[in-house]
């Protein structure tokens, strides 16, 4: 899914009304049944809906959207946030509301604030009255379901330090919106869902945007069918360097989230031994050894292997950054992609010459703390898109931004966004599960891009699946390792 810019929806609303052709009116009577819908999802039929509108289209949406649930069965109340309205469209529906609809801002126990204050419009800085009344909305205690993006958000930079609802959810319109997916607002739009509404197809496909949103149709499009008589050698072999002394359980993370990916075969290089604790937890896996109680020496024979995953555990030893030196010069030599993470990176961040020996096609997954380590720090969230962008390309590698809606990208300048996670997943050894699923789905597909988007996917999906389990502060990343399915299917949100 393509994500656009507020100039872009506002053009696409309109050639939706033009080529359809429908009503400015009838649409936003669409797009308000498809968000009564989103919004029964999250408040029952015995809560208090407190619409708070502004003047646009958004008040607009608002509205509707009052009447559409007070006609079923709903209690709504509606606050005008200004005395006057600027939008055709609000007017038409402020006169369609019911007597049962009636102006005021009183709260009750059960009351849910529905934002529609404003819209993708907004350029400048909130003033008053809808400051105050954004005030009001994030002090009132509350559950605020937003709609399109929380009031007072910029639809893409900008928004350090603005005055903007704090949404418990946001139901987006036809597409997500960027500042909703990133650090610097994104805490402010709650739980996101996408509510389509039917904006014109051919509008779309032909717009241009580096930004995506990696859900399960994107994934159940890359995924491929394993043959009724295939056999394990034909879905990859993935090799993975992980582990040091008292750093074992990074390398059973990562043997694990591969072992879980589909390919065929998985290979452990570790310590001798961590040899234990592999062979207990994760028996499918082959092991071989280091001799050392870290990564000293690079495995003899990588010609069987179809991936290598590095990082997990290794620790920085001068040592293990010349065995590092000398796999990652082999890999490049032989064509054999790697997916490097942890120690792996901050050893190419302290020794930046060996940047040029990552085989094209690999798979970069660092956090964001690591990123600065490898790209220094970043003026603001535009300049981090643009920057790990143009690493991508120079490295003619994937590189896997972790974090909240963990961000892909791709060599050729695109950048996709995960539509699933959880805030559970913020625990040590998350990223070594990452780091092994990824790991075995380059070995299973031989392609760095969709391995990544494939791997960050079914991650994610695993964390939502093991916080619905265990909750978002008891589950851990062994968790997410027992609950990685590899089915785009079985991953919907």
């Amino acid at each position: 899914m393509k994500i656009l810019t507020g100039n872009q929806i506002r053009e696409a609303d309109e050639y939706t009304v033009r080529r359809e052709p429908v009503s400015s009116l009838d649409l936003m009577e669409r797009a308000a049944v498809a968000l009564a819908d989103g919004i029964e999802r999250f408040a029952a039929r015995d809560k208090h809906l407190l619409v708070v509108v502004g003047r646009g289209n958004n008040g607009g949406d608002g509205l509707a959207v009052a009447r559409i649930l007070s006609e079923r069965g709903y209690e709504c109340s509606v606050r005008y946030v200004f005395e006057e309205s600027r939008s055709p469209e609000f007017a038409a529906n402020k006169s369609r509301l019911p007597p049962a609809i009636v102006a005021g801002s009183e709260m009750r126990d059960n009351t849910v604030i529905i934002d529609a204050i404003f819209g993708t419009g907004i350029k400048d800085a909130v003033g008053e009255p809808a400051a105050s009344a954004i005030k009001a909305i994030n002090t009132s205690g509350k559950r605020v379901i937003s709609l399109d993006l929380p009031s007072g958000m910029k639809t893409e930079f900008g928004n350090s330090n603005g005055v903007m609802v704090k949404a418990d959810v946001t139901l987006a319109i036809e597409f997500p919106k960027l500042a909703a997916l990133l650090p610097e607002a994104g805490e402010f739009a709650g739980e996101l869902h996408v509510v389509p509404i039917g904006l014109d197809k051919e509008f779309i496909a032909g717009a241009e945007s580096r930004y995506h949103y990696l859900d399960a149709k994107l994934a159940a499009a890359l995924t491929k069918p394993r043959l009724k008589f295939g056999h394990k050698n034909m879905y990859g072999h993935a090799l993975l360097v992980c582990g040091s002394r008292n750093m074992t359980g990074a390398a059973v993370l990562a043997a694990g989230g591969a072992l879980r990916s589909g390919c065929g075969l998985v290979t452990a290089y570790v310590p001798g031994d961590a040899r234990f604790a592999l062979q207990t937890v994760c028996p499918s896996a082959m092991i071989e050894t280091d001799a050392g109680e870290f990564f000293s020496h690079r495995p003899a024979n990588l010609a069987k292997y179809d991936a290598i995953g590095a990082g997990c555990g290794l620790g920085t030893e001068p040592e293990t950054a010349a065995a590092l030196a000398d796999l990652l010069e082999q890999s490049r030599k032989m064509s054999v992609p790697m997916v490097i993470d942890a120690d792996a990176i901050n050893i190419l961040a302290a020794h930046r010459e060996l940047l040029k020996l990552v085989a094209p096609g690999s798979v970069l997954t660092p956090h964001t703390g690591e990123m600065k380590r490898l790209a220094g720090e970043f003026a603001d969230e535009k300049d981090k898109l643009d920057r790990v962008s143009e690493l991508a390309s120079e490295f003619k590698s994937t590189i896997v931004l972790k974090g909240a809606h963990t961000a892909v990208f791709l060599p050729d300048g695109k950048i996709f966004f995960n539509s699933v996670d959880s805030p559970g997943m913020a625990k040590g050894g998350s990223g070594d599960v990452l780091t092994g699923l990824v790991a075995g789905l380059l070995a299973r597909y031989g392609n760095g891009g969709a391995a990544a988007l494939l791997g960050v996917f079914f991650h994610g999906a695993a964390g939502r699946r093991a916080a619905r389990l265990h909750g978002v502060e008891s589950m851990n990343s062994a968790d997410i390792m027992h609950n990685i399915n590899c089915n785009a299917e079985a991953s919907e949100p």
